[in-house]
């Protein structure tokens, strides 16, 4: 047990020690910052590899600049191996006393449990920590599926959580991190290469190919084919590669068993609808319905998907014909994802509008082009929006040099000021 406990001291903030922070993602460390000080259990969900770690780390450092003393802090992060001791929730309990006998500390006790859905029955001493007023502590969890907190877990924890997606970086964190002047064409360079925290610091397009395909190659063998018995893993794999090859496509479960029998590949809407649901559970894909905009209701039948980050398309299938309009529109959709908007794609009249977002009483419909490049373009892409009588935001966002004005109260807005706005 001696060597466990070694381990908690190699990645705690204890005897001075700093684990590397990364880049500084404040617009998350505020938001959670601002549930702090109850016993609210705070959740970071989303992507392998995308942030969550570092995230918990510089919220943690925040608490020491704040005053709290670094032996209060309790982390482990179960993706490092010096952790593999810890296989079910007994285990955590039995660190977590010999952390208290060994440090004592005073006052409240700041639990960091990293990828937590790797302990077995982590629930159980989630809810029990999360309630136990003998205790003062406060807990941060992350974890890398979806339906982490779903089912009866949810019902355990009702109204005692509250839960943080976290995605790649966006384009003012990667302005961050390049140092690069805010213009249109860094914003290219932005949506040709990807927003994962770790492909800025490789140092060229072969190590960043690399990389992806085996956070790819991860993501699949450990978080879906292990966990779910996936008895088809290669029919797995290429249900991803459609996705990202037709995102911001309107596409249905349909036409992919008909792709694949078309190629001699037979399958069962059933496998697919399953397969896809397992890779939306890992956050590589985004689901988006379609939303009747006068009937404010859902619409069953045909979706799109969008991919998590660009790099899956940019540095593992960059054959496939896929202009910079489509990427766009991914970098659009992802943008209003981090901004906390609820997201659809709007239907009208036989019209399609790009996205409905909706926040709150606030609501835009948003058309995502990649140039207005005469007066024929423009109007076919204003013409959804102005068939709709309401007077909700209405937006044109693109890659156009020039601002353009507004037209019937539709705003036109370039791409790589969006997020500024929004």
């Amino acid at each position: 047990m001696k060597d466990n406990f070694a381990a908690l001291e190699t990645y705690n903030f204890w005897k001075g020690n700093v684990p590397d922070l990364g880049f500084p993602r404040k617009s998350y460390t505020q938001k959670i910052f601002d549930y702090t000080g109850n016993k609210l259990i705070k959740v970071l969900v989303g992507q392998r590899r995308a942030g969550k770690s570092y995230i918990l780390r510089q919220i943690a450092s925040k608490l020491i600049s704040e005053g709290t003393n670094p032996h209060n802090l309790f982390y482990i992060n179960k993706e490092f191996t010096d952790f593999d001791f810890i296989e079910d929730y007994k285990d955590l309990e039995s660190l977590l006393l010999q952390y208290k006998k060994k440090l004592c500390p005073k006052g409240k006790v700041w639990l960091f449990i990293d990828e937590v859905q790797n302990i077995s029955g982590w629930e159980r001493f989630v809810n029990s920590h999360s309630q136990n007023f003998a205790m003062n502590c406060e807990i941060f969890i992350s974890g890398s599926n979806s339906k982490m907190l779903s089912g009866e877990l949810a019902t355990l924890l009702s109204g005692r959580y509250v839960e943080f997606e976290v995605f790649p970086f966006s384009f003012s964190e990667y302005i961050g991190v390049t140092k690069k002047k805010t213009t249109k064409q860094t914003y290219i360079d932005y949506m040709e290469s990807g927003a994962l925290p770790e492909l800025f610091v490789l140092p060229n397009d072969e190590t960043k190919r690399n990389y992806t395909s085996a956070i790819k190659d991860t993501v699949l063998l450990r978080d879906i084919i292990q966990r779910h018995n996936i008895k088809e893993p290669k029919l797995l794999e290429d249900i991803f590669v459609y996705l990202v090859n037709n995102a911001s496509n309107l596409i249905s479960i349909t036409n992919i068993v008909n792709y694949f029998k078309s190629n001699n590949r037979k399958t069962t809407y059933d496998t697919v609808s399953s397969y896809i649901g397992y890779i939306e559970d890992t956050f590589l894909v985004h689901k988006v319905e379609r939303y009747d905009i006068r009937g404010k209701e859902t619409l069953a039948g045909t979706c799109k998907y969008y991919a998590n980050d660009l790099s899956f398309k940019n540095y593992l299938y960059p054959g496939f014909g896929y202009g910079i309009g489509y990427k766009l529109e991914n970098i659009v959709y992802l943008e209003l994802r981090r901004a906390g908007f609820d997201v659809y794609i709007g239907a009208m009249r036989g019209k399609e509008v790009d996205f409905v977002a909706k926040k709150g009483d606030r609501l835009i419909y948003i058309q995502a082009a990649y140039l207005l490049i005469d007066e024929d373009t423009a109007k076919r892409e204003y013409a959804p929006l102005e068939s709709i009588a309401d007077n909700y935001e209405k937006w044109v966002v693109s890659l156009d040099d020039v601002s353009l004005p507004s037209n019937n109260g539709i705003k036109h807005v370039q791409a790589w000021k969006l997020e500024k706005i929004i």
